[in-house]
C-alpha cells in the first residue's frame, strides 16, 4: 500500500496529465459503487486497463470509495427501485429484459441498476473536482514544499542527483 501511495504522489508531482489521475478516480468511484461480481464492474476494469489512466490512483480510489459505497447502498437501492417500478420506465425495462445482455448485466435488480445510475451521476462531478484539486495541488502545495530549505538541501545531495539521473523508483 505504501508503494501505491508513493506512485500516487509521484503522479501528483509529475508533469503528466491531470486528466489521467482524475479519470482514474472517477472510474474508481463507479467501480466501487458497482457490485464486485457484475458485468458493469468487469467492463469498468477492462476500460481502466485499455485506456491510459493512472492505475495506482484507481486502486487507491476504489479502496477509499468502497466505504462510501457501503454508506450509499440504501440510496442505490432506492434509485433502482424507483427506476424499475416507475410507471414511465417500467415498460421500457420490461422490454429490455427480453435481451440477453440486459439479463447478463442484471440491471433488473434494484441495487445493480441504482449503483450504475448513481455512479454515473457522481462520476462526472468527481472527475472535474479531482482535476481541479490536482491542478491546485501542483500550483500551490508542490511549490510550497519545493521552497522549503530541507527540500532544497536534499535535492542538492549526490544521492538525489543519482536518483534523478537513473530514475530509481523502487518499482519491480
Amino acid at each position: 500500500m505504501l508503494s501505491l501511495l508513493a506512485q500516487l504522489l509521484k503522479a501528483l508531482n509529475s508533469e503528466n496529465s491531470s486528466r489521467q489521475v482524475s479519470a482514474a478516480i472517477a472510474l474508481s468511484l463507479l467501480f466501487a459503487l458497482s457490485p464486485i461480481l457484475s458485468l458493469q464492474a468487469l467492463l469498468i476494469l477492462l476500460l481502466v486497463l485499455m485506456v491510459k489512466v493512472h492505475l495506482a490512483s484507481f486502486i487507491i480510489g476504489a479502496t477509499l470509495f468502497e466505504g462510501l459505497a457501503f454508506i450509499l447502498s440504501p440510496v442505490s437501492i432506492l434509485i433502482g427501485e424507483m427506476l424499475l417500478t416507475s410507471s414511465s420506465t417500467s415498460a421500457a425495462f420490461e422490454s429490455l429484459y427480453q435481451f440477453g445482455w440486459f439479463k447478463l448485466g442484471q440491471w433488473h435488480h434494484t441495487y445493480n441498476l441504482g449503483s450504475l445510475v448513481l455512479g454515473a451521476v457522481l462520476a462526472v462531478p468527481v472527475y472535474f473536482l479531482t482535476k481541479l484539486l490536482v491542478l491546485k495541488y501542483r500550483q500551490h502545495i508542490k511549490n510550497y514544499f519545493e521552497r522549503l530549505a530541507i527540500v532544497k538541501a536534499l535535492k542538492a545531495t549526490r544521492v538525489f542527483q543519482l536518483y534523478q539521473q537513473f530514475g530509481i523508483s523502487g518499482d519491480k
